[in-house]
């Protein structure tokens, strides 16, 4: 089948899963915070419009969650694209340069 990771490309792995849903956790508090902090603190809302402004608030901030962690993620380099510490496989190296060509 495919290759088996190093114990490099795992930890880095981790390290930015952690990064991922640690920012994003952050991300989501301040959206709720937000989005309901000034609707409830400074508007007299009634039961029924605060019930509204909580579910959107919490619905924006599951959103900004997941779009964070996605955003984080999908930027990680993959093993059959860019390796760790390394060119990636499409770019030339610099012995790859046309002055070097003869």
């Amino acid at each position: 089948m495919g290759e088996r990771r190093t114990q490099a490309e795992r930890d880095a792995m981790t390290v930015e899963i952690g990064y991922a849903l640690a920012t994003s956790a952050v991300l989501a508090g301040l959206t709720f915070s937000a989005i309901s902090a000034p609707a409830l603190l400074l508007l007299d809302l009634g039961r029924p419009a605060r019930t509204v402004v909580l579910g959107l608030a919490a619905a924006a901030a599951v959103l900004a969650f997941a779009a964070r962690v996605v955003h984080v993620l999908w930027r990680f380099p993959r093993r059959e694209g860019r390796r760790l510490g390394g060119p990636a496989p499409d770019r030339p190296t610099r012995s790859d340069s046309a002055d070097s060509v003869t």
